[in-house]
């Protein structure tokens, strides 16, 4: 396999029976091997992300100075700016070559929440930057929503299994820029060989390649998606959940070659968080002789907590 599966959520939403139950097999297969699969007729539009991708590269060419003011350490990364190098993969010290910022949800009155998100910064320079962030927001949570419905029918779940626990979930979108690399990195890439964190993460398609999985006989190969389709692969709470059925898969942004380092890359990844108090016990259904029970109980509030300490987001 030279590349990452291809699927269309439009089998999956069509009224066609055969065509939904082909996608949930498909998806379900390909996030059983690799963990990763590349989804056409996706719910953002070209403009959309043409919109957000203008607005996201004219944030991080503002000053530095200006940037850092939206850098708000109570926050603890949570929202808003973080700066070049803040952010490690778990075990490493060299932190990654970028800076990015967090778009979070803003929860209904109703939420019954255990806890209270953040408010979203508001950017003062750029009258569209909130507005069309969670714009994209909405429209990657509601792409989400349906992955979620396919593998919950993969499982043997209820088809609305997660749609409670997501709808005013702790999800995450985060434009990064890459800056161009101007001296020897000494150790360090674009982003380190991780498992993301969350039950699903969405990528629109970067500005520049770079982003490698790791298959299952540990080789690493490039994720190219088509045009106009989103990157979808498994988090580490998913797999969690499933007791390793569906795989978080290891992946990276690896530097460009030298010829490159001039060229700057811009990557917007939505990450698909339940609400906190979730649990993400294995399954009774995934456990089996065969496949006896791997992880300790844990809620999603707790196991964020716990990685985030372990990536450099938090201090203890």
């Amino acid at each position: 396999m030279k590349n990452i599966p291809s699927v269309d959520l439009a089998d999956f939403i069509s009224d066609d029976h055969s065509r939904k139950l082909q996608f949930v097999a498909s998806i379900g297969r390909a996030y059983e091997d690799i963990g990763f699969v590349s989804l056409k007729n996706h719910f953002l539009s070209e403009e959309l992300v043409t919109e957000l991708y203008k607005e996201v590269t004219s944030f991080f060419a503002l000053p530095l100075e200006i940037k850092k003011k939206y850098e708000i350490e109570e926050l603890h990364g949570q929202r808003g700016y973080i700066s070049f190098g803040k952010e490690h993969a778990k075990g490493k010290k060299e932190g990654d070559l970028k800076e990015f910022w967090h778009f979070g949800q803003e929860a209904s009155g109703d939420a019954n929440l255990p806890e209270e998100y953040p408010s979203n910064v508001q950017v003062e320079e750029l009258m569209d930057f909130n507005h069309t962030g969670m714009e994209a927001y909405r429209m990657l949570e509601k792409t989400g929503m349906f992955v979620l419905r396919a593998l919950a029918l993969h499982i043997g779940l209820e088809e609305t299994y997660f749609d409670y626990w997501i709808s005013n979930g702790n999800s995450i979108l985060r434009p990064i820029h890459y800056p161009p690399i101007t001296e020897e990195p000494k150790g360090a890439v674009r982003a380190g060989a991780h498992g993301d964190i969350n039950l699903i993460t969405l990528l629109m398609g970067a500005s520049a390649g770079g982003l490698q999985v790791q298959n299952r006989e540990g080789q690493w190969m490039d994720a190219i998606p088509n045009e106009n389709e989103l990157v979808i692969n498994v988090g580490d709470m998913l797999e969690r959940l499933t007791n390793g059925k569906l795989k978080s898969t290891i992946h990276r942004v690896v530097n460009p070659p030298k010829s490159e380092w001039d060229q700057p890359r811009y990557s917007i990844p939505f990450f698909m968080h339940p609400r906190s108090d979730m649990k993400l016990n294995c399954l009774e259904k995934c456990i089996t002789e065969e496949h006896p029970r791997k992880y300790e109980d844990i809620t999603a509030g707790e196991f964020l907590k716990q990685r985030l300490l372990e990536i450099g987001l938090i201090k203890k």
